[in-house]
């Protein structure tokens, strides 16, 4: 384990210490869940945002694709 210094908002910490008598968890124990379900929201937030990059890389080819497509249904349509 690494021990950390951290300052939290005036606001945030009296909030935290209410909810900690009420659930009756450690502090640092409850720190330590609210970092890793942060993490896990952020990771989700990149690789949305990771997939949508590489969905319009593949949009543009599939286009192209789609047109060839068409041309080749146009083509035997005509015969």
């Amino acid at each position: 384990m690494k021990t950390i210094s951290l300052k939290i908002d005036d606001s945030i910490f009296g909030e935290t210490e209410n909810i900690l008598n009420s659930i009756k968890k450690p502090r640092n124990r409850y720190i330590n869940e609210a970092i890793e379900y942060y993490n896990i929201a952020q990771k989700r937030i990149l690789l949305q945002k990771k997939m949508h990059f590489e969905s319009k890389l593949v949009s543009e080819s599939s286009m192209e694709v789609l047109k060839e497509f068409e041309q080749i249904d146009e083509l035997y349509e005509s015969i």
